[in-house]
């Protein structure tokens, strides 16, 4: 089973490029999903760290995929010290997200392949509208 989660740009961007293997979420999902298809959100938390011209090829579209390696739960301290090396986040981030909340989960990412040409989420799928977090697919 796969699932589309909802990417802000510049993680989109450090998952495609290696430097972020782990994809962090405060919900997950309760099927077994082997497979995460990725669509990359209109806006960014971090403007200044996507380019333009990445930008405006991949917001709103569904650039790739990749496989679940593992999936690490635990308290959001545990889950930051057995991921920040990969994370691709500073701890400062990572801490104010899972502020408030009693578990984390980290998604290992392994085989990564980004589309040649990314989708349109519009003609892929009927009645699309963009998930809040994941939408089984």
């Amino acid at each position: 089973m796969k699932v589309l989660l909802s990417i802000k740009p510049e993680f989109a961007k450090a998952i495609f490029n290696g430097k972020k293997k782990f994809e962090y979420r405060k919900v997950l999902f309760k099927k077994e999903v082997k497979t995460i298809q990725v669509y990359v959100t209109k806006r960014s938390f971090f403007r200044k760290q996507v380019p333009r011209s990445f930008c405006s090829q991949t917001c709103g579209k569904i650039i790739g995929e990749f496989e679940i390696e593992e999936i690490i739960e635990g308290n959001p301290a545990e889950v930051w010290e057995k991921t920040k090396r990969h994370s691709g986040i500073k701890k400062s981030f990572y801490m104010q997200y899972f502020q408030d909340k009693q578990v984390a989960y980290a998604i290992k990412i392994k085989n990564i392949n980004k589309y040649k040409e990314p989708l349109c989420p519009y003609k892929e799928y009927e009645n699309f509208t963009a998930p809040q977090s994941f939408r089984y697919i």
